[in-house]
């Protein structure tokens, strides 16, 4: 399986956003809903939303297998020693293949270029991924509760991995 890993370009923003919707309704319509889904791809994951992501220093990765696009990142340096990670989504046909934990290796390489102590991330509280998560090595920090308007609120736990220097 040969598989790369490349940040965003301009062009690659609406493959993106497109790219964002079946795995986005797939996977949280069954916990949140499809209604809150079509409101957070929107407000997250539409075009617009990315392009402003970008301004605020958010960097946008593609994860590409043999030249197919099966999943992507995203992640935002916070404060001097936390790399913090937004977006981290696989197209199902990618998952369970090694995939997820070559990005995230890419993402703990990124953080000790930046000079980050932790890799830090929020996960729904009934998202399945959040049992991957403990296996990656995140510890559970607590939780949040985020309103992200419209009557929505995102139930979280905040999950923190420590990156030896």
């Amino acid at each position: 399986m040969k598989s790369e890993i490349f940040q965003i370009t301009s062009e690659d923003i609406q493959n993106i956003a497109q790219f964002a919707k079946p795995i986005w309704h797939e996977h949280y319509s069954p916990i949140i809903g499809k209604n809150q889904v079509i409101y957070m791809l929107d407000k997250f994951q539409s075009e617009k939303a990315i392009k402003q992501q970008l301004l605020q220093g958010y960097r946008y990765y593609k994860v590409l297998n043999e030249d197919q696009l099966v999943g992507y990142f995203s992640i935002q340096q916070r404060d001097n020693s936390s790399l913090f990670v937004s977006k981290f989504y696989l197209d199902k046909s990618a998952r369970g293949s090694g995939m997820g934990r070559k990005m995230l290796s890419f993402i703990e390489r990124l953080a000790n270029e930046s000079n980050c102590k932790t890799i830090d991330l929020t996960v729904n509280k009934e998202n399945p991924a959040y049992e991957i998560y403990l296996k990656l090595g995140f510890k559970n920090q607590g939780s949040a509760e985020f309103d992200i308007g419209n009557g929505y609120i995102m139930d979280d736990y905040l999950m923190s991995k420590d990156i030896p220097s």
